[in-house]
């Protein structure tokens, strides 16, 4: 396909890019491709903040619902689907707009993924079946240690990173920072939303104490009783991984919210560094204080600026 610029709608977790998102499609014929790791698994809807049904019936949306909870969605997957949904949607001469923070889900679909030296598959299935031994905070500790560029993600980032550094004897980091040329036929426009860390907090907050309010404990009891396992690819999203965690009682309930808000706020943490400093193409700041509706005019003003 010809070169598309396509806007990019990033930012951390909380900060309010679907509701961007919602109020451009009052302005342009949008279609939106999510870069939210999460929403690609089925029956997870409250803890991945999918959009409700109002929403889907007034914009449509790609990268929803895509696979079970016990499968694994990858950023190379994604990046091969999102491509061919963005091709779709400029056919029919509607706007593809990426909404979402994924970080390597947007430096997949954009930059393409390093290529995986040969690994050992024997070693490798024994290096597994050892991980799948160990929590998430030991791994985490194992992969900072062995490839100093970690910056965290989840039990499966961590596991990846050990896995590489082991089998490889270089680490993921290094490998990933010789990645190749831009994927050629898209090219992102990166607007980023901000806040100062405790309004951010607050509005994590806000959204923590809705989402339990909404069911999130109730939609995994319903999960795991059909059979879905607790270390389930699905439950290492944000949020699910607490409750999880809470069903089998390593915390009371009580403390739920605070648990899921803590690992919330710190995953946010992790996305602003991770924005601030990886992405690589156009880059416009927002102040997302301002109210979505107006966000989206700014947003939209700028884009087309930059592209025309």
């Amino acid at each position: 396909m010809a070169e598309l610029r396509i806007l990019v709608i990033t930012g951390p977790t909380g900060v309010g890019k679907s509701r961007v998102a919602f109020e451009l499609a009052k302005l342009v014929p949008v279609e939106v491709v999510s870069a939210d790791s999460g929403q690609a698994y089925r029956h997870l809807d409250i803890g991945t903040a999918k959009p409700g049904r109002a929403e889907r019936e007034a914009v449509p949306y790609h990268g929803l619902d895509l696979v079970e909870p016990t499968e694994r969605y990858s950023a190379g997957r994604f990046a091969r689907d999102a491509r061919g949904w963005i091709a779709d949607i400029a056919s029919r001469s509607r706007m593809p707009v990426v909404v979402g923070g994924t970080g390597f889900y947007l430096r997949a679909l954009f930059e393409g993924l390093f290529v995986e030296p040969p690994l050992d598959p024997e070693r490798r299935e024994r290096l597994r079946a050892a991980l799948r031994k160990l929590g998430a905070d030991a791994l985490g500790r194992w992969a900072a240690r062995l490839d100093p560029g970690f910056r965290g993600g989840g039990a499966q980032r961590a596991a990846r990173a050990i896995e590489v550094a082991l089998l490889t004897g270089r680490p993921l980091s290094e490998l990933q920072r010789a990645r190749p040329a831009p994927v050629p036929g898209v090219t992102p426009w990166y607007a980023v939303l901000r806040l100062p860390r405790p309004q951010l907090a607050e509005r994590i907050a806000e959204r923590t104490r809705a989402m339990l309010a909404a069911g999130l404990v109730d939609e995994v009891r319903r999960v795991l009783a059909s059979n879905v396992p607790q270390d389930a690819p699905g439950f290492e999203a944000l949020g699910y991984r607490e409750v999880v965690a809470f069903m089998y009682g390593a915390t009371d309930e009580a403390g739920l919210a605070q648990a899921i808000a803590t690992a919330t706020r710190h995953y946010a943490k992790r996305q602003e560094t991770w924005l601030r400093h990886q992405l690589r193409g156009p880059v416009a700041w927002f102040d997302a204080a301002e109210p979505p509706g107006v966000l989206a005019r700014q947003m939209l003003a700028r884009y087309r600026a930059a592209t025309t």
